[in-house]
């Protein structure tokens, strides 16, 4: 088995300012496009034979910093909106920040964290996970049992979901699941695609999001 390399985004416009992005199209910021780039120092000793993302342009323009930063700039890339980041329908572009306060900690936690929860037209975790995670386990395990080492560069939510299949996470359980900017997770699994061993390695990013 190859090794299965999970990378978030780094900072974009709309993580700067606090706001709920889902499937609105924005760009990282200049502290994004450097820190993707150090993200890629990390994994310098691991060859990428291919890389997947999100069809959103902060997920590939993090893909493109990383592999400058890693040394692999002539990796093939495939990209699918299977690993697009939730929707956040009515709550796309409003302040987390502000909408905590008009919420509640609780219900607010349990929209960004919970499993199952609803938004007004927009995806609960479980059905971001429905789409992931099929497309995870036909595209990218049986790259991984050919021996080919896999970078997926996608989204907090999107990356959690993916997560919660390898790792085995409850449903309850996945509320305290987070994917921090800056870290690289490094995953050994069995043919199933569960975890055999998780390896972390993270950049100190300060994100306001």
């Amino acid at each position: 088995m190859g090794k299965l390399i999970l990378a978030r985004h780094h900072e974009s416009e709309w993580n700067k300012l606090g706001k709920w992005t889902g499937v609105t199209n924005v760009g990282l910021t200049e502290y994004g496009l450097d820190m993707s780039k150090k993200m890629g120092e990390l994994i310098q000793d691991i060859p990428i034979s291919q890389a997947f993302a999100s069809t959103q342009t902060r997920a590939l323009q993090t893909l493109l910093c990383i592999q400058d930063g890693s040394k692999c700039l002539d990796v093939p890339t495939i990209r699918n909106a299977a690993l697009n980041e939730r929707d956040y329908g009515d709550y796309t572009g409003k302040n987390k920040w502000d909408m905590e306060k008009l919420l509640g900690e609780e219900k607010f936690k349990d929209i960004r964290r919970g499993w199952d929860c609803p938004i007004p037209h927009g995806e609960s975790l479980k059905m971001v996970y429905d789409r992931a995670v099929p497309f995870f386990l036909k595209e990218i395990v049986p790259r991984l049992k050919k021996g080919e080492n896999v970078l997926i560069v996608a989204h907090g939510n999107s990356l959690r979901c993916i997560i919660k299949y390898i790792e085995n996470v409850s449903d309850a359980g996945i509320a305290d699941v987070e994917m921090p900017f800056g870290a690289i997770l490094i995953y050994d699994l069995d043919s199933d695609g569960r975890l055999l061993h998780k390896e972390a390695r993270q950049l100190k990013s300060e994100v306001p999001a």
